[in-house]
């Protein structure tokens, strides 16, 4: 299997995955301060939308690196 099937299957199930839960979240610390014993910390909840063309982009892009990619003269 060369890297062209192998990156088309990843765009693949990337866009797949996109499409079905349309956003993923994580957790960011923006700010850390220590003042003597006290350590202060705030951690933000970073959500981001994957919008539909991106998923939808992904899976054709990436069946056809699988159809093109397979085809070596």
């Amino acid at each position: 299997m060369n890297a062209a099937k192998i990156v088309g299957i990843v765009l693949i199930v990337a866009g797949a995955l996109g499409l079905a839960y349309g956003s993923f979240s994580y957790t960011k610390e923006t700010h850390q301060a220590k003042v003597g014993p006290i350590e202060l910390s705030i951690k933000d909840k970073e959500t981001v939308n994957v919008p539909v063309w991106a998923g939808v982009g992904a899976i054709v892009i990436g069946g056809l690196l699988l159809l093109v990619g397979g085809k070596k003269g």
